[in-house]
């Protein structure tokens, strides 16, 4: 969605023209999940003077019993009515940043752990550097299954399309149809809309925007999907692989940085069109790719789909040409010049990700880091040996690893924040111990009759 500028009357006018019966204040939790204090319209002045609250311990991550109370400060350019809701009583929806009491004289103050807040920390730092805008132009994909008659998901696929298919292969075509309509009427600009690789997988592709509304714009965008989905009958699932030998589902990310007008990536005087200040910040990505790991790629399932050979990245190298590294740097230059990391996927908190790949490249500018050479060949092809003389690494191949890489990179643990850090670890650490100590049908399959 474009970027509004509305003021506290537009959001009141259009509340009455539009026949707003409820409001759902929405922010994110660290896991990346979408939370709702859900308002009746009388409530909305008091919304719009940044005075309702929430109990912030009932959120996992967020602060303790006895430091609960929250404030809900909603960004009024986010207002959007959802168009599906009925006639005689729409819900309307505001972002909010969560703020916490007693700041300087009393004040409330931006909660640390706040992940919305926590990209606008390390935005702050971009601006302070003399850049204008960080751009992000997201690509996420998701599988849509069949639901049994009970309305539960199942793992039957609604076609057998495969990449670019076309009806009648592909029923989940009317279901993407309606998806973009909803999201065109709520102000979306969708740049294409098609059929993955993988039978019953689909990527709708919206433009580029600044991070803030991007991010806004991936969660809006995933609630979408989901609400669309259901009244096909269809589940509709952001979960980076749930099927064995086929490609995972991804969420490719194209960013570049701006000084005013100009796209700080650009210079037509290299020999690529590409800047020093695009050279330093990909080499800043390359860096800390081990350890913004962990955010990007924030679940157990992750590493299914991170794994050679279903075109998903897994070697830390670059390229204009092929698309087995980590980051490549499609051909469009001018002001579409920009870098694209291929590892992230959908299950990633969207603000969490942009913040930890933003404070990568930042670093890589601040300490002039060199890019290694480009990798054209495919690295897949590669053979240990090869990848070795190449100095090419490979990204972490489990959330415990990823974990490790996170709390070993001083710069991300600092740009995050202790605070989000520390509780994203704690829940990550026990997700990762139950999925080790679960026995798993596989291990059964293999195990319990040959021993």
């Amino acid at each position: 969605m474009k970027a509004h500028h509305y003021t506290r009357e537009d959001i009141t006018r259009m509340a009455e023209e539009e026949n707003v019966k409820f409001i759902r204040l929405q922010f994110t939790d660290l896991q990346g999940i979408i939370k709702n204090v859900e308002i009746p319209v009388d409530q909305l002045q008091k919304a719009l003077d940044n005075k309702m609250m929430f109990d912030g311990s009932s959120i996992q991550g967020f602060v303790r019993v006895e430091e609960s109370d929250m404030y809900l400060y909603p960004d009024l350019n986010t207002w959007v009515v959802f168009p599906w809701t009925p006639e005689k009583g729409k819900v309307a929806r505001l972002i909010c940043d969560i703020y916490e009491p007693g700041g300087t004289r009393g004040e409330p103050r931006p909660f640390s752990g706040d992940p919305r807040g926590i990209l606008k920390r390390v935005l702050k730092e971009a601006e302070e550097m003399g850049y204008t805008a960080f751009n992000i132009g997201p690509e996420p994909e998701f599988f849509l299954f069949k639901n049994d008659e009970k309305g539960e998901p199942t793992l039957e696929l609604n076609d057998k399309g495969g990449y670019f298919d076309l009806a009648p292969t592909d029923l989940g075509e009317n279901c993407r149809r309606d998806i973009v309509l909803e999201l065109e009427d709520m102000g979306f600009e969708i740049e294409a809309s098609h059929h993955e690789v993988a039978p019953g997988q689909h990527e709708i592709d919206f433009e580029y925007a600044d991070a803030i509304t991007a991010c806004d714009n991936i969660q809006t965008f995933k609630l979408v999907v989901k609400t669309i989905a259901r009244k096909h009958g269809l589940h509709a699932t952001f979960m980076p692989k749930p099927l064995y030998g086929v490609a995972g589902s991804g969420m490719h990310c194209n960013m570049s940085l701006f000084r005013g007008n100009e796209n700080a990536f650009f210079d037509d005087a290299t020999e690529t069109q590409l800047s020093e200040t695009a050279m330093q910040f990909l080499a800043g990505i390359l860096d800390h790719s081990p350890g913004f790991t962990a955010l990007t790629n924030p679940i157990v399932n992750s590493y299914k789909r991170l794994v050679p050979g279903y075109e998903a990245p897994v070697y830390i190298a670059w390229s204009m040409q092929n698309r087995s590294p980590l980051v490549r740097i499609p051909s469009s230059r001018g002001l579409s010049t920009r870098v694209e990391v291929r590892s992230p996927d959908p299950a990633a908190n969207p603000y969490l990700a942009m913040a930890s790949m933003l404070a990568a490249g930042l670093d890589g500018i601040k300490r002039k880091m060199k890019a290694p050479e480009a990798m054209d060949r495919n690295i897949y092809d590669m053979g240990v040996k090869e990848r070795k003389e190449e100095n090419i690494h490979q990204l972490p191949s489990n959330l415990r690893e990823a974990i490790d890489a996170l709390l070993d990179d001083q710069v991300l643990v600092e740009k995050i924040g202790e605070h989000a850090i520390n509780h994203f670890v704690e829940a990550k650490e026990i997700e990762w111990d139950m999925f080790r100590m679960q026995v798993h049908p596989w291990e059964r399959e293999q195990y319990l009759s040959q021993y």
